[in-house]
């Protein structure tokens, strides 16, 4: 018998068409619907990125207007979400919280099972517009404060905010984490989004693609590099009294024996990007902003210097997570929050992609090559 080819980890392999995003390689630029995503994120806020994801086209003003008050009015957390979230140990992940709540809120929508695109586009916006107040609560009530309502007079990044902390954030804060929510939002046929639409292609609810998609980024191969970025600083050691050169001269010490010991160090490295992921300057740039608004040039001396000593080293460039985890930290979020932040930005695309494959499903179901004993008998 001829062995087929079997392609571990699917690699190389073209699974389907999709217009919601591709990585244009001539300029190394990832792209939502054909927009650079360095582009939106200079440009627009996370609502109207949300639209041309789920549309395919920008809105225009009334469009946008038009969803801006449908977020707005869905943003409350819901009180079974809220009962469902206080029974779970405040010592297990936060993934597991987003997982949970998102299945409830399936379980809530009483159009659950119907899958018309106009209806699935109305369950998009409605976990779009809740799940930050799962975030924002989750941090809360593991840190023994109370639950703070979402307004209806900030935008979404400043609700966010609002919800988590309690205050309003400062103009540059708030820029910086609209940025973050614009760069996460969306990418192609990573592990988590494949997920969600192998589910879609059964026919089974958005919620439970979206809750499969959860348990997808949790894997540390997928999510949570941002959370291990952080743990990398810390177990360098956070000194708020270093200057920014002391900081770079430990962290590419501390990186250099890593290197030596062959430990994997999270936060580096991307399979799509050749030449250093095309998201990350627009990233650093949040980040930079981050540490001249709280001054905390250390903080940046440790990024310089695990940074300049991998290059260095290996050749290989950050991805995203490397600046996006300093960015959450400086800004007040807990480290285990991070990938959480992650889904919030995520929904969008991972939604785009659920319609997508809804839209002209085939049921996902590839082979395999068997290697067991032969046909045997009792």
């Amino acid at each position: 018998m001829t062995e087929n080819t079997v392609y571990k980890g699917l690699a190389g392999v073209v699974a389907d068409y999709t217009a919601v995003s591709k990585v244009n390689p001539e300029t190394n630029s990832l792209l939502y619907q054909g927009y650079p995503v360095q582009q939106l994120a200079a440009e627009l806020n996370f609502e109207a990125v949300a639209l041309l994801l789920w549309n395919g086209d920008l809105p225009n003003d009334d469009e946008l207007r038009e969803f801006v008050e449908f977020e707005r009015s869905h943003r409350a957390l819901a009180p079974n979400v809220r009962a469902a979230v206080d029974l779970l140990p405040t010592d297990c992940h936060p993934m597991d919280v987003g997982r949970t709540a998102v299945s409830v809120m399936g379980a809530n929508d009483p159009d659950s099972e119907d899958s018309e695109r106009s209806t699935e586009l109305l369950k998009a916006k409605k976990l779009f517009a809740a799940f930050p107040a799962v975030v924002a609560y989750d941090q809360r009530r593991r840190r023994g404060q109370d639950l703070v309502e979402p307004r209806d007079d900030l935008d979404y990044s400043q609700n966010f905010l609002w919800m988590t902390f309690g205050e309003e954030a400062p103009p540059e804060v708030v820029d910086a984490f609209r940025v973050s929510m614009v760069l996460y939002a969306e990418h192609s046929f990573n592990a988590s989004t494949f997920t969600a639409r192998v589910v879609t292609s059964t026919l089974a609810d958005l919620h439970s693609a979206v809750t499969a998609a959860i348990g997808a980024l949790k894997g540390s191969l997928h999510g949570g590099a941002n959370e291990a970025v952080m743990h990398t600083f810390e177990e360098i050691g956070i000194r708020k009294e270093e200057t920014r050169d002391e900081a770079a001269t430990r962290s590419k010490a501390w990186m250099e024996n890593a290197l030596a010991e062959k430990r994997k160090v999270m936060g580096f490295g991307h399979r799509v990007y050749k030449h250093g992921d095309s998201r990350v300057p627009t990233m650093k740039n949040a980040l930079d902003a981050m540490v001249e608004h709280y001054g905390r040039g250390e903080i940046m001396g440790l990024y310089d210097g695990l940074e300049s000593a991998m290059d260095e080293a290996k050749g290989i460039k950050p991805n995203l997570d490397y600046p996006a985890g300093p960015t959450y930290h400086l800004m007040g979020f807990d480290t285990e929050m991070f990938t959480p932040l992650f889904i919030a930005s995520r929904i969008t695309g991972w939604t785009a992609h659920i319609m997508e494959q809804r839209a002209n499903n085939s049921l996902i179901r590839p082979l395999s090559e068997y290697n067991g004993p032969d046909e045997r008998h009792i």
